[in-house]
């Protein structure tokens, strides 16, 4: 009896300092260790430290508390499913999976348990046919938009005649690696030529890893990105305030600023946005996965929003709809300065061949749903 009366009265105490919230569960399928985890550490703490931001600042989202829920992928697609299936009973409102090959096994768990898949910039990219791949948005851009990017660009510094060039892709042999093949080959039907002496990588190959070992040899090296780059927005005099100077910040707190570190900040940013959004759809402060798919379709990024974020020209404005998840396919290029060991974009961002990478989008996702046996849905 006595245990009893301690056990109650510890529960009641508990609950008294501690008062019981609700949150909104934000899984981040990281990779701190393994081949990558140069790559994964600065995005995995950029997403966590957007959400601690927010908590910290403005109380969470619409009133409800953010929580980041990590678990390490190593960049393993096994591990990955596991860490999925360990976490989607904690009220998972979106799974951003950071692989391709993960995303690809993912696509059919999500859609099947309702919980939206953002893979943005990789992943399947016929995913941004919302009439198929109901669950799955890769907003704003994809791998094909970025191949187009990268041949535009270079028709732009060669006043738009390569003729008698030859177009090479070297690509890393992997899911990943592989997904710009397609538009390549589409557009080199199409006579575009890409001169050798130009080195573009995507953006996953545009960190500051992938310039700072090789030192002034990677001066004047090219590669796209979705979103702008350094720290001079006003969210990281935010980030400072709420965030380092509290000792909250994720890992060791020393990627800020960087690429990669930004690329999380801005996938936590889009996150939190179409949380915001379903909340206002459905009226609501803890919204469920099914509402926060809802809010990432109608989702809506503007110059003017961004502002207000303190991440003015962070990354392109766009919308996302029913038939389109992939948003208009913008993207830019950046390019490294050794010398001063920083990037900076220097073009603005700018549309991908559409006319070209639609119909890919349209056959590959139909294929996909008439293997999988999917209907698509009116939009």
């Amino acid at each position: 009896m006595r245990l009893n009366t301690l056990a109650a009265a510890t529960v009641a105490g508990l609950l008294g300092a501690t008062p019981v919230l609700a949150d909104l569960v934000f899984p981040s399928l990281s990779y701190r260790t393994g081949p990558y985890a140069a790559g994964g550490i600065p995005f995995a703490d950029g997403y966590a430290d957007y959400f601690t931001l927010l908590n910290e600042r403005d109380g969470g989202i619409g009133g409800v508390a953010a929580r980041v829920l990590e678990c390490e992928t190593a960049y393993n697609t096994e591990k990955g499913v596991e860490c999925y299936e360990s976490t989607k009973g904690e009220g998972a409102l979106v799974y951003q999976p950071l692989s391709t090959g993960i995303t690809y096994q993912l696509i059919p768990k999500a859609s099947a348990d309702g919980i939206p898949l953002h893979t943005m910039g990789y992943g399947r990219t016929s995913a941004a046919n919302g009439s198929v791949f109901e669950w799955v948005f890769n907003y704003p851009a994809n791998y094909w938009n970025g191949a187009s990017h990268a041949i535009n660009h270079i028709l732009d510094e060669n006043g738009g005649d390569v003729a008698g060039k030859r177009v090479a892709l070297v690509y890393h042999n992997s899911a990943y690696g592989k997904e710009p093949i397609r538009t390549l080959e589409e557009l080199s039907a199409a006579n575009i030529r890409f001169p050798m002496e130009n080195f573009i990588g995507v953006w996953w190959s545009g960190s500051e890893n992938d310039v700072l070992p090789a030192g002034a040899g990677a001066d004047g090296y090219k590669s796209l990105n979705m979103h702008n780059v350094g720290a001079d927005f006003p969210i990281y005099d935010d980030l400072k305030t709420h965030v380092v100077d509290k000792g909250l910040a994720a890992g060791a707190g020393d990627q800020l600023g960087t690429v990669l570190y930004n690329r999380g900040l801005y996938a936590a940013m889009l996150a939190a946005e179409a949380a915001r959004t379903a909340q206002g759809i459905h009226g609501v402060g803890e919204i469920t996965a099914a509402m926060m798919r809802d809010g990432m379709e109608a989702l809506e990024i503007t110059e003017a929003r961004m502002g207000e974020l303190g991440m003015p020209n962070f990354g392109p404005s766009f919308s996302v709809s029913c038939d389109n998840h992939g948003g208009p396919g913008l993207g830019a290029v950046q390019q490294w300065d050794a010398s001063a060991e920083s990037w900076s974009l220097i073009t603005d961002f700018y549309a991908s061949d559409m006319e070209v990478i639609q119909p890919l989008i349209t056959a590959d996702s139909e294929a996909y749903a008439a293997e999988a046996g999917i209907e698509p849905r009116g939009c």
